[in-house]
């Protein structure tokens, strides 16, 4: 293995991390720091925070979340799949086949927990 074919690629990562050091460096000598409450202040979604930041989430909240890797996961690993569903022959049809029965078996099983059901 020759590493000086990885030079350009060392290169480019040192010089990303000086320029993100600069830039950063700039802003804090530069900027103002003017705080105020309404700026410190806790703010969620374009609510006044309410109740404790350790109360319990509804089930239903890791479930569209389970829901979302999923359907990520799907995606991510078709595509590639579709560009070469040629060359990949049988062998790779199957595989794909049991890869979306198994998230068919996912989906199927966020639907019956209701996660698919809003209020």
């Amino acid at each position: 293995m020759n590493l000086a074919q990885y030079f350009p690629v060392l290169l480019f990562i040192i010089v990303a991390i000086v320029i993100g050091a600069a830039l950063m460096g700039a802003g804090r000598l530069l900027g103002r720091n003017v705080p105020d409450p309404e700026k410190l202040s806790p703010y969620e979604c374009g609510f006044e925070t309410f109740g404790d930041s350790r109360m319990k989430f509804d089930v239903r909240y890791y479930l569209v979340a389970i829901l979302f890797i999923m359907f990520d996961l799907e995606i991510a690993f078709l595509f590639p799949w579709a560009m070469a569903n040629g060359a990949v022959g049988m062998i790779g049809f199957w595989a794909v086949a049991i890869f979306l029965g198994v998230l068919t078996i996912g989906f199927i099983y966020e639907w019956r927990r209701g996660a698919l059901d809003w209020e």
